[in-house]
């Protein structure tokens, strides 16, 4: 393995730029401890005297040595972590359901604890070796994301499809005791780790909180595409709804045992039982929003705040694209917003063609399925359409088939503007385009 990692970007007036590190440079060391990876310099880079070891872009080998300011930076960044790759055949994997054609980075299956640490993603630790066991509770890599499905060792390597994965149980427990705080979730799967299974799962996680801190059910997601692969049984509104009623009133068991919430269960239960959420209170500090646990309760507790300051604006035709299972909640603000506003909105709930009926969420919309309903007409007297930017590749304007926000502006031939996925983010897009 190439030793150090590469400098992407030095700032201008930095510390690092008054020593003459630049782009390319690898930095090697700091203090004589080898640099791996960014949490490496993170880690290593917090005291005030540092010797740094750095590899010029000719092979000559800098040592230098600073003095710096407490929480000064240095004022260069990294490239990204290349992923491990995930060694799972996980009997429900999404990646596996994907057809051609998408965007490549779609294709990626990783299963690095680093990320999980940087940037939130769940990982399985299934192939995670001693030493880096130690090196999470050394550099106190906390908080971890973590996929356990099911606490028993045999189920959860047939949810894995990997014989030799360590018993999860005794690994959180060392993670525990070293101080390391966790996230975790269960993908469930009706009749494979649900029922007893799942009752096993819950009560030897909730036995290792606080350092467990939250534990999330979400469902399996299924598409069209799942051609020689085991079957699996959906979602149903009955299923749903016999969950929450056998589980709910453990949820508020924990937050009496524990003093704040810890079992939480995705919004698409709620969304197939067709049941009200719990209040927003019942989700605490929101710690697996980004795994769909709260984001309907969040919508619509800032829908009443938006709605309470929102003011009259010029008047306008506004269409905003949406999944299906977003649809009823937005609409009912909308219609509401509309009464403040003056605006007159055009709700359209997107059918996903690609992925099938069962995919929903507005986040997986393809733009040809938007394409094909501009291609039908109906937006005639349309002046915006907006479009969440949970559509779309963060910083690239292109959804998950690869069609371009430009193919849909040209197809349109009105004003397109990507918002906030959110009922603040929509209000302000609104106030943007009433002023143009």
């Amino acid at each position: 393995m190439e030793s150090g990692i590469t400098i992407e970007t030095v700032e201008p007036g930095s510390i690092a730029e008054e020593l003459e590190i630049d782009s390319g440079d690898r930095l090697l060391a700091i203090n004589g401890n080898p640099i791996q990876d960014i949490i490496d310099f993170g880690y290593y880079s917090g005291e005030e005297e540092l010797l740094l070891e750095i590899e010029k872009a000719d092979g000559e080998i800098w040592e230098i040595e600073l003095m710096r300011e407490e929480g000064e930076s240095l004022g260069i960044l990294f490239e990204s972590p290349k992923p491990f790759s995930c060694l799972n055949s996980c009997l429900f994997c999404f990646v596996d359901q994907l057809p051609k054609g998408l965007r490549r980075s779609l294709y990626v299956k990783d299963e690095d604890y680093r990320l999980s640490f940087l940037y939130g993603n769940f990982v399985t630790l299934s192939s995670l070796g001693r030493e880096e066991v130690r090196r999470i509770c050394e550099q106190r890599l906390s908080p971890l994301y973590i996929s356990v499905h099911a606490t028993e060792p045999d189920l959860r390597a047939k949810l894995l499809g990997n014989c030799e994965c360590p018993p999860v149980l005794e690994l959180l427990t060392e993670l525990a005791s070293s101080g390391i705080v966790m996230h975790t979730q269960v993908v469930l799967c009706p009749g494979l780790n649900d029922g007893s299974h799942l009752e096993r799962t819950v009560r030897d996680l909730a036995a290792l909180f606080p350092q467990i801190a939250s534990l999330a059910v979400v469902p399996l997601g299924l598409t069209r595409f799942r051609e020689s692969l085991p079957k699996l049984h959906p979602i149903t509104r009955d299923y749903a709804s016999e969950l929450l009623a056998v589980w709910q009133p453990l949820t508020h068991e924990f937050v009496t045992e524990f003093g704040t919430p810890f079992l939480f269960f995705a919004d698409e239960f709620y969304i197939k039982a067709e049941k009200p959420f719990p209040p927003l209170s019942a989700y605490g500090d929101l710690p697996q929003i980004e795994n769909g646990v709260g984001m309907i309760p969040l919508f619509l507790g800032e829908a009443e705040d938006v709605l309470g300051r929102a003011e009259p604006m010029r008047e306008m035709v506004v269409a905003v694209v949406t999944g299906e299972s977003a649809y009823p909640y937005l609409e009912d603000f909308l219609r509401r917003l509309a009464e403040k506003t003056r605006v007159a909105f055009r709700v359209i709930p997107v059918k996903n063609s690609l992925f099938g009926d069962s995919v929903t969420v507005t986040g997986l919309v393809p733009g040809k399925d938007i394409l094909k309903i501009v291609r039908g007409g109906g937006f005639e007297d349309v002046d915006v359409v907006l479009i969440p930017d949970v559509m779309l590749k963060e910083g690239e304007g292109v959804f998950i088939d690869d069609v371009t926000l430009e193919e849909l502006r040209d197809a349109l031939g009105i004003l397109v503007e990507v918002c906030e996925a959110t009922p603040s983010g929509l209000y302000d897009s609104l106030q943007r385009c009433s002023s143009t």
